[in-house]
């Protein structure tokens, strides 16, 4: 984008560090270095006895590396959702006759989701109810749609 803004300070190294972070815990590379170091655990288990300091050095070390990688995962599913979202936003508001309600809609309550959600239900039941699912684009047009098409039945039955 341009004009805007670069972060600066802690929260702008933050970024970076997580990024990089997220890029390389997703790698073959990462993935190779986990191995090693069990395998490296597993061999070093007759040299300490199998105690349980040795037992407790990978019970630590698996425990803080989960504990960073849930931040991580979150973080990175956080920026996804949000990329995800916009696009999806772009799309609503490009096509003509699709309703910008939708737009942000990941913003509103469970209870509004859920009522747009019974919104939809019905909108499909309605257009379903002739075999034109995708016929319609709101409820108020199904519902036109669906009495105009009754009447139209009803008085083609009457000739």
């Amino acid at each position: 984008m341009t004009g805007s803004r670069r972060r600066t300070g802690p929260g702008a190294f933050l970024e970076t560090l997580s990024r990089r972070a997220i890029q390389s815990a997703g790698s073959s590379w990462a993935f190779g270095a986990a191995v090693a170091v069990i395998l490296l655990w597993l061999l070093t288990g007759p040299v300490f006895g199998y105690s349980d300091t040795w037992q407790l050095v990978i019970n630590t070390g698996t425990t803080v590396v989960t504990f960073l990688m849930v931040f991580l995962i979150q973080r990175a599913q956080n920026k996804e959702s949000k990329a995800i979202q916009l696009k999806l936003n772009e799309i609503v508001a490009a096509i003509a006759g699709a309703s910008n309600h939708l737009i942000d809609i990941e913003s509103l309550s469970e209870a509004e989701i859920e009522t747009l959600h019974r919104h939809y239900r019905e909108l499909a039941r309605l257009a379903g109810e002739k075999g034109r699912v995708l016929e319609s684009h709101s409820i108020e047009e199904a519902r036109h749609r669906h009495g105009a098409k009754s009447a139209s039945a009803r008085h083609g039955a009457r000739t």
